[in-house]
């Protein structure tokens, strides 16, 4: 099964912001290996608390952080491992 891929403005923008190679390196993996899983949930984490809804990926040094629903995957965020994703989600 494809999923449909969708990334919020925060998640573009990290994307864009961040070197070539690991833009390419997390672009590639997010719509070349996870999108086209029967469940992208076995490659992920859920996370708990309050954002027990959304899953976490780990590419390289960069969390991504991901809603699933129904068909569709949206991209809500990437950071760099060391830094918090506590300071709030963006759909």
């Amino acid at each position: 099964m494809a999923w449909t891929i969708n990334y919020s403005d925060t998640a573009l923008k990290s994307l864009k912001k961040m070197d070539k190679q690991n833009a390419k390196r997390i672009f590639d993996t997010l719509e070349g290996r996870i999108a086209l899983l029967d469940d992208p949930r076995v490659l992920g984490k859920p996370l708990k608390g309050n954002l027990g809804e959304l899953w976490r990926y780990r590419i390289g040094d960069y969390r991504v952080l991901c809603d699933i629903q129904d068909d569709q995957l949206r991209f809500c965020r990437i950071k760099k491992f060391k830094t918090s994703f506590s300071t709030g989600i963006i759909h």
